[in-house]
Protein backbone atom coordinates (compact mmCIF):
# COMPACT_ATOMS: atom_id res chain seq x y z
CA UNK A 1 0.00 0.00 0.00
CA UNK A 2 1.31 3.44 -0.94
CA UNK A 3 2.26 5.69 1.96
CA UNK A 4 -0.29 8.43 2.63
CA UNK A 5 2.21 11.25 2.12
CA UNK A 6 3.09 9.77 -1.26
CA UNK A 7 -0.59 9.74 -2.22
CA UNK A 8 -0.82 13.43 -1.36
CA UNK A 9 2.38 14.14 -3.28
CA UNK A 10 1.20 12.31 -6.41
CA UNK A 11 -2.10 14.16 -6.23
CA UNK A 12 -0.36 17.55 -5.95
CA UNK A 13 2.06 16.72 -8.79
CA UNK A 14 -0.81 15.77 -11.10
CA UNK A 15 -2.59 19.04 -10.39
CA UNK A 16 0.61 21.03 -10.89
CA UNK A 17 1.42 19.39 -14.23
CA UNK A 18 -2.08 20.14 -15.53
CA UNK A 19 -1.30 23.87 -15.44
CA UNK A 20 1.02 23.86 -18.44
CA UNK A 21 0.97 27.62 -18.84
CA UNK A 22 2.48 28.12 -15.38
CA UNK A 23 5.06 25.43 -16.09
CA UNK A 24 6.04 27.19 -19.31
CA UNK A 25 6.48 30.48 -17.44
CA UNK A 26 8.61 28.76 -14.80
CA UNK A 27 10.80 27.23 -17.48
CA UNK A 28 11.16 30.65 -19.10
CA UNK A 29 12.20 32.32 -15.85
CA UNK A 30 14.61 29.49 -15.04
CA UNK A 31 16.38 29.66 -18.40
CA UNK A 32 16.22 33.43 -18.80
CA UNK A 33 19.01 34.33 -16.36
CA UNK A 34 21.66 31.84 -17.58
CA UNK A 35 20.94 32.81 -21.18
CA UNK A 36 21.10 36.52 -20.30
CA UNK A 37 24.40 35.97 -18.48
CA UNK A 38 25.80 34.16 -21.51
CA UNK A 39 24.57 36.91 -23.84
CA UNK A 40 26.25 39.66 -21.79
CA UNK A 41 29.55 37.76 -21.64
CA UNK A 42 29.38 37.00 -25.35
CA UNK A 43 28.92 40.70 -26.12
CA UNK A 44 31.93 41.51 -23.94
CA UNK A 45 34.00 38.96 -25.86
CA UNK A 46 32.90 40.42 -29.18
CA UNK A 47 33.82 43.94 -28.10
CA UNK A 48 37.20 42.78 -26.80
CA UNK A 49 38.11 40.89 -29.98
CA UNK A 50 36.63 43.39 -32.43
CA UNK A 51 39.89 45.39 -32.91
CA UNK A 52 41.85 42.21 -33.70
CA UNK A 53 39.14 40.78 -35.92
CA UNK A 54 38.18 43.87 -37.90
CA UNK A 55 41.18 46.13 -37.40
CA UNK A 56 41.08 49.82 -36.56
CA UNK A 57 40.33 52.46 -39.17
CA UNK A 58 42.26 55.70 -38.62
CA UNK A 59 42.03 58.75 -40.87
CA UNK A 60 45.23 60.81 -41.06
CA UNK A 61 45.73 64.33 -42.38
CA UNK A 62 49.34 64.96 -43.36
CA UNK A 63 50.44 61.33 -43.16
CA UNK A 64 53.47 61.94 -45.41
CA UNK A 65 55.14 64.06 -42.71
CA UNK A 66 55.45 61.13 -40.25
CA UNK A 67 56.27 57.94 -42.22
CA UNK A 68 57.77 56.15 -39.19
CA UNK A 69 54.61 56.79 -37.17
CA UNK A 70 52.46 55.47 -40.02
CA UNK A 71 54.56 52.30 -40.13
CA UNK A 72 54.14 51.71 -36.40
CA UNK A 73 50.39 52.18 -36.69
CA UNK A 74 50.16 49.60 -39.47
CA UNK A 75 52.18 47.11 -37.40
CA UNK A 76 49.44 47.26 -34.74
CA UNK A 77 46.74 46.34 -37.26
CA UNK A 78 45.62 49.97 -37.51
CA UNK A 79 44.51 50.76 -41.05
CA UNK A 80 45.70 54.23 -42.00
CA UNK A 81 43.54 56.19 -44.44
CA UNK A 82 45.23 59.33 -45.77
CA UNK A 83 42.66 62.10 -46.24
CA UNK A 84 42.83 65.65 -47.51
CA UNK A 85 42.92 68.59 -45.10
CA UNK A 86 39.51 69.50 -43.70
CA UNK A 87 38.04 71.90 -41.18
CA UNK A 88 36.60 71.06 -37.76
CA UNK A 89 33.03 70.73 -39.04
CA UNK A 90 34.11 68.24 -41.70
CA UNK A 91 36.10 66.25 -39.13
CA UNK A 92 33.08 66.08 -36.80
CA UNK A 93 30.87 64.94 -39.66
CA UNK A 94 33.38 62.22 -40.62
CA UNK A 95 33.57 60.89 -37.05
CA UNK A 96 29.79 60.96 -36.60
CA UNK A 97 29.45 58.83 -39.70
CA UNK A 98 31.32 56.06 -37.78
CA UNK A 99 33.47 55.27 -40.81
CA UNK A 100 36.70 55.71 -38.85
CA UNK A 101 37.56 55.26 -35.18
CA UNK A 102 39.53 58.50 -34.93
CA UNK A 103 41.40 61.09 -36.98
CA UNK A 104 45.00 62.25 -36.65
CA UNK A 105 45.78 65.73 -37.91
CA UNK A 106 49.51 66.33 -38.30
CA UNK A 107 50.16 70.05 -38.46
CA UNK A 108 52.10 71.71 -41.30
CA UNK A 109 55.00 72.57 -38.98
CA UNK A 110 55.37 69.00 -37.73
CA UNK A 111 58.54 68.27 -39.77
CA UNK A 112 60.08 71.63 -38.95
CA UNK A 113 59.50 71.24 -35.20
CA UNK A 114 60.60 67.60 -35.29
CA UNK A 115 63.94 68.43 -36.92
CA UNK A 116 64.46 71.36 -34.55
CA UNK A 117 63.81 69.01 -31.60
CA UNK A 118 60.82 71.03 -30.50
CA UNK A 119 57.46 69.45 -29.56
CA UNK A 120 55.79 68.43 -32.81
CA UNK A 121 52.04 68.66 -32.36
CA UNK A 122 49.68 65.90 -33.44
CA UNK A 123 45.93 66.32 -33.00
CA UNK A 124 43.83 63.27 -32.13
CA UNK A 125 40.14 63.70 -32.95
CA UNK A 126 37.58 61.16 -31.74
CA UNK A 127 33.91 60.83 -30.85
CA UNK A 128 33.49 59.81 -27.20
CA UNK A 129 29.86 58.85 -27.84
CA UNK A 130 30.97 56.01 -30.14
CA UNK A 131 31.68 52.55 -28.74
CA UNK A 132 35.35 52.60 -29.70
CA UNK A 133 37.04 52.85 -26.33
CA UNK A 134 39.40 49.89 -26.74
CA UNK A 135 40.43 50.77 -30.30
CA UNK A 136 40.99 54.40 -29.33
CA UNK A 137 43.25 53.26 -26.47
CA UNK A 138 45.23 51.16 -28.96
CA UNK A 139 45.86 54.24 -31.09
CA UNK A 140 46.95 56.28 -28.07
CA UNK A 141 49.30 53.50 -26.99
CA UNK A 142 51.02 53.59 -30.40
CA UNK A 143 51.41 57.37 -30.11
CA UNK A 144 52.98 57.02 -26.65
CA UNK A 145 55.34 54.32 -27.90
CA UNK A 146 56.32 56.47 -30.87
CA UNK A 147 57.03 59.44 -28.61
CA UNK A 148 59.12 57.31 -26.25
CA UNK A 149 61.12 55.96 -29.17
CA UNK A 150 61.89 59.46 -30.46
CA UNK A 151 62.97 60.56 -26.97
CA UNK A 152 65.34 57.60 -26.63
CA UNK A 153 66.89 58.24 -30.06
CA UNK A 154 67.53 61.89 -29.25
CA UNK A 155 69.12 61.08 -25.90
CA UNK A 156 71.44 58.55 -27.51
CA UNK A 157 72.41 61.11 -30.15
CA UNK A 158 73.59 63.39 -27.36
CA UNK A 159 75.45 60.62 -25.55
CA UNK A 160 72.88 60.25 -22.79
CA UNK A 161 71.49 56.87 -21.82
CA UNK A 162 67.67 56.65 -22.11
CA UNK A 163 67.72 54.66 -18.85
CA UNK A 164 68.17 57.99 -17.01
CA UNK A 165 64.59 58.83 -17.93
CA UNK A 166 63.35 55.76 -16.06
CA UNK A 167 64.96 55.71 -12.61
CA UNK A 168 62.52 53.06 -11.32
CA UNK A 169 61.62 49.98 -13.34
CA UNK A 170 58.48 48.22 -12.15
CA UNK A 171 57.94 44.64 -13.27
CA UNK A 172 54.52 43.19 -12.63
CA UNK A 173 53.88 39.50 -11.97
CA UNK A 174 50.29 38.34 -11.69
CA UNK A 175 50.03 35.03 -9.82
CA UNK A 176 46.27 34.90 -10.09
CA UNK A 177 44.88 32.28 -12.43
CA UNK A 178 42.31 33.04 -15.08
CA UNK A 179 39.85 30.84 -13.20
CA UNK A 180 40.32 32.86 -10.00
CA UNK A 181 39.85 36.15 -11.86
CA UNK A 182 36.74 34.95 -13.63
CA UNK A 183 35.25 33.56 -10.41
CA UNK A 184 35.81 36.92 -8.77
CA UNK A 185 34.00 38.70 -11.60
CA UNK A 186 31.22 36.17 -12.10
CA UNK A 187 30.93 35.32 -8.39
CA UNK A 188 28.74 38.33 -7.68
CA UNK A 189 26.06 37.04 -10.06
CA UNK A 190 26.24 33.35 -9.20
CA UNK A 191 23.67 33.77 -6.43
CA UNK A 192 20.93 34.33 -9.00
CA UNK A 193 21.51 30.80 -10.32
CA UNK A 194 20.01 29.49 -7.05
CA UNK A 195 17.02 31.85 -7.12
CA UNK A 196 14.81 29.33 -9.01
CA UNK A 197 14.70 27.36 -5.75
CA UNK A 198 12.37 30.05 -4.41
CA UNK A 199 10.59 30.74 -7.68
CA UNK A 200 9.72 27.39 -9.21
CA UNK A 201 7.84 25.94 -6.23
CA UNK A 202 6.03 29.14 -5.30
CA UNK A 203 2.77 28.65 -7.21
CA UNK A 204 2.50 24.99 -6.17
CA UNK A 205 3.05 25.82 -2.49
CA UNK A 206 0.42 28.56 -2.49
CA UNK A 207 -2.16 26.64 -4.52
CA UNK A 208 -1.87 23.47 -2.40
CA UNK A 209 -2.39 25.36 0.86
CA UNK A 210 -4.11 28.75 0.71
CA UNK A 211 -5.68 27.91 -2.64
CA UNK A 212 -7.18 24.64 -1.47
CA UNK A 213 -8.51 26.27 1.68
CA UNK A 214 -10.33 28.95 -0.35
CA UNK A 215 -11.75 26.27 -2.67
CA UNK A 216 -12.81 24.25 0.41
CA UNK A 217 -11.08 21.17 -0.96
CA UNK A 218 -8.72 21.16 2.04
CA UNK A 219 -11.61 20.18 4.33
CA UNK A 220 -12.16 17.04 2.27
CA UNK A 221 -8.44 16.23 2.37
CA UNK A 222 -8.14 16.76 6.12
CA UNK A 223 -11.11 14.46 6.76
CA UNK A 224 -9.19 11.54 5.28
CA UNK A 225 -7.47 9.03 7.62
CA UNK A 226 -4.07 10.72 7.47
CA UNK A 227 -1.94 12.57 9.96
CA UNK A 228 -1.32 16.30 9.58
CA UNK A 229 2.41 15.74 9.06
CA UNK A 230 1.67 13.31 6.22
CA UNK A 231 -0.42 15.93 4.41
CA UNK A 232 2.23 18.59 4.94
CA UNK A 233 5.02 16.24 3.85
CA UNK A 234 3.30 15.51 0.55
CA UNK A 235 2.71 19.19 -0.20
CA UNK A 236 6.21 20.14 0.97
CA UNK A 237 7.95 17.57 -1.22
CA UNK A 238 5.86 18.60 -4.23
CA UNK A 239 6.91 22.24 -3.98
CA UNK A 240 10.52 21.20 -3.25
CA UNK A 241 10.58 18.94 -6.32
CA UNK A 242 9.85 21.86 -8.62
CA UNK A 243 12.40 23.98 -6.76
CA UNK A 244 15.10 21.32 -7.16
CA UNK A 245 14.33 20.90 -10.87
CA UNK A 246 14.60 24.66 -11.38
CA UNK A 247 17.95 24.94 -9.59
CA UNK A 248 19.44 21.92 -11.34
CA UNK A 249 18.34 22.98 -14.82
CA UNK A 250 19.52 26.56 -14.26
CA UNK A 251 22.95 25.46 -13.03
CA UNK A 252 23.55 23.02 -15.87
CA UNK A 253 22.38 25.49 -18.52
CA UNK A 254 24.70 28.15 -17.09
CA UNK A 255 27.52 25.59 -16.91
CA UNK A 256 27.00 24.63 -20.55
CA UNK A 257 26.98 28.27 -21.69
CA UNK A 258 30.06 29.29 -19.66
CA UNK A 259 31.95 26.21 -20.84
CA UNK A 260 31.10 26.95 -24.47
CA UNK A 261 32.02 30.66 -24.47
CA UNK A 262 35.67 31.53 -25.32
CA UNK A 263 36.20 33.32 -22.01
CA UNK A 264 39.98 33.24 -22.47
CA UNK A 265 39.55 36.07 -24.98
CA UNK A 266 38.76 38.41 -22.08
CA UNK A 267 41.22 36.88 -19.62
CA UNK A 268 38.69 34.61 -17.91
CA UNK A 269 38.05 30.90 -17.60
CA UNK A 270 35.38 28.52 -16.31
CA UNK A 271 37.04 25.48 -14.75
CA UNK A 272 34.01 23.85 -13.08
CA UNK A 273 33.73 20.18 -14.07
CA UNK A 274 30.59 18.08 -14.35
CA UNK A 275 31.59 16.25 -11.16
CA UNK A 276 31.96 19.56 -9.31
CA UNK A 277 28.58 20.72 -10.52
CA UNK A 278 26.97 17.43 -9.52
CA UNK A 279 28.26 17.90 -5.95
CA UNK A 280 26.93 21.46 -5.90
CA UNK A 281 23.51 20.20 -7.04
CA UNK A 282 23.59 17.52 -4.36
CA UNK A 283 24.20 19.98 -1.53
CA UNK A 284 21.52 22.23 -3.07
CA UNK A 285 18.82 19.64 -2.32
CA UNK A 286 18.31 21.06 1.22
CA UNK A 287 18.01 24.54 -0.34
CA UNK A 288 15.05 23.31 -2.38
CA UNK A 289 13.60 21.69 0.74
CA UNK A 290 14.08 24.93 2.66
CA UNK A 291 12.34 26.98 -0.04
CA UNK A 292 9.43 24.55 -0.25
CA UNK A 293 8.99 24.33 3.54
CA UNK A 294 9.15 28.09 4.00
CA UNK A 295 6.61 28.74 1.27
CA UNK A 296 4.20 26.07 2.52
CA UNK A 297 4.47 27.33 6.10
CA UNK A 298 3.98 30.99 5.19
CA UNK A 299 1.12 30.24 2.78
CA UNK A 300 -0.64 28.16 5.45
CA UNK A 301 -0.37 31.04 7.92
CA UNK A 302 -1.88 33.54 5.44
CA UNK A 303 -5.58 34.32 5.63
CA UNK A 304 -6.17 34.28 1.87
CA UNK A 305 -4.62 33.27 -1.42
CA UNK A 306 -3.75 36.88 -2.29
CA UNK A 307 -2.14 37.48 1.09
CA UNK A 308 -0.01 34.37 0.70
CA UNK A 309 1.03 35.43 -2.79
CA UNK A 310 1.94 38.97 -1.73
CA UNK A 311 3.83 37.88 1.37
CA UNK A 312 5.85 35.18 -0.38
CA UNK A 313 6.65 37.42 -3.35
CA UNK A 314 8.44 39.67 -0.88
CA UNK A 315 9.96 36.99 1.35
CA UNK A 316 11.57 35.03 -1.49
CA UNK A 317 13.81 38.04 -2.21
CA UNK A 318 15.22 38.13 1.33
CA UNK A 319 17.62 35.15 0.90
CA UNK A 320 19.37 37.06 -1.89
CA UNK A 321 20.28 39.99 0.37
CA UNK A 322 23.32 38.36 2.09
CA UNK A 323 24.90 37.59 -1.28
CA UNK A 324 24.29 41.15 -2.51
CA UNK A 325 25.76 42.57 0.72
CA UNK A 326 28.87 40.40 0.44
CA UNK A 327 29.41 41.49 -3.17
CA UNK A 328 28.92 45.20 -2.41
CA UNK A 329 31.17 45.12 0.67
CA UNK A 330 33.73 42.96 -1.20
CA UNK A 331 34.10 40.64 1.79
CA UNK A 332 36.57 37.81 1.60
CA UNK A 333 35.36 34.25 1.84
CA UNK A 334 34.87 33.22 5.47
CA UNK A 335 33.58 30.08 7.15
CA UNK A 336 30.42 31.79 8.41
CA UNK A 337 29.25 32.32 4.83
CA UNK A 338 28.65 28.58 4.52
CA UNK A 339 26.05 28.83 7.31
CA UNK A 340 23.72 31.19 5.40
CA UNK A 341 21.22 29.69 2.90
CA UNK A 342 21.88 30.62 -0.76
CA UNK A 343 25.01 32.55 0.26
CA UNK A 344 26.57 29.21 1.21
CA UNK A 345 25.72 27.72 -2.19
CA UNK A 346 26.97 30.81 -3.99
CA UNK A 347 30.22 30.86 -2.00
CA UNK A 348 30.80 27.15 -2.56
CA UNK A 349 30.35 27.43 -6.33
CA UNK A 350 32.57 30.53 -6.47
CA UNK A 351 35.40 28.81 -4.59
CA UNK A 352 35.14 25.76 -6.85
CA UNK A 353 35.29 28.04 -9.91
CA UNK A 354 38.46 29.61 -8.50
CA UNK A 355 40.11 26.20 -8.51
CA UNK A 356 40.44 26.17 -4.72
CA UNK A 357 40.73 22.89 -2.82
CA UNK A 358 37.41 22.47 -1.02
CA UNK A 359 37.33 20.27 2.04
CA UNK A 360 34.38 18.35 3.44
CA UNK A 361 33.40 21.03 6.00
CA UNK A 362 32.09 23.64 3.47
CA UNK A 363 29.94 20.97 1.82
CA UNK A 364 28.59 19.84 5.20
CA UNK A 365 27.84 23.38 6.36
CA UNK A 366 26.15 24.22 3.05
CA UNK A 367 24.01 21.10 3.39
CA UNK A 368 23.00 21.80 6.99
CA UNK A 369 22.50 25.56 6.58
CA UNK A 370 19.33 24.94 4.58
CA UNK A 371 18.27 21.56 5.99
CA UNK A 372 17.85 22.68 9.61
CA UNK A 373 15.55 25.66 8.89
CA UNK A 374 13.67 23.49 6.37
CA UNK A 375 12.83 21.01 9.11
CA UNK A 376 11.77 23.88 11.39
CA UNK A 377 9.38 25.32 8.81
CA UNK A 378 7.97 21.85 8.07
CA UNK A 379 7.32 21.25 11.77
CA UNK A 380 5.53 24.59 12.05
CA UNK A 381 3.38 23.78 8.99
CA UNK A 382 2.44 20.38 10.50
CA UNK A 383 1.40 22.07 13.73
CA UNK A 384 -0.61 24.65 11.78
CA UNK A 385 -2.38 21.94 9.80
CA UNK A 386 -3.79 20.51 13.04
CA UNK A 387 -5.64 23.74 13.76
CA UNK A 388 -9.34 23.72 12.89
CA UNK A 389 -9.26 27.51 12.69
CA UNK A 390 -6.79 27.27 9.83
CA UNK A 391 -8.71 24.58 7.94
CA UNK A 392 -12.00 26.45 8.26
CA UNK A 393 -10.36 29.82 7.52
CA UNK A 394 -11.57 31.34 10.78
Amino acid sequence: MMAKWRVVMVKELREAFRDRRSLALLALFTLMYPVLLGFVLNQSIKRATKPEREGTELAVIGAAQAPNLMAQLKQKNIQVQAVAPMDEAAISKLLQARKVVALLRITDKFSENYQAMRPARIELWFDSAADNGQRQRDIEEVLRTYGSGVTSARLLAHGVSPALMQPVLVQRYDTGSTAARSAGLIGSVLGMLFFPAFLCGLSTAIDSTAGERERRSLEVLISQPAQAWELVLGKWLTASTFSLIGVTVGLYVAHAILSWLPLEEIGMAWRVTNADLARVCLVSVPLALFAGAMQVAVAMNAKSFKEAQSTLSFLMLLPLLPGVAVSMLELKTALWMYAVPILSNQTLLKEIAKGEVIGALPYLLTFLSSLLPALGFAAFASWRMKSENYVLGV
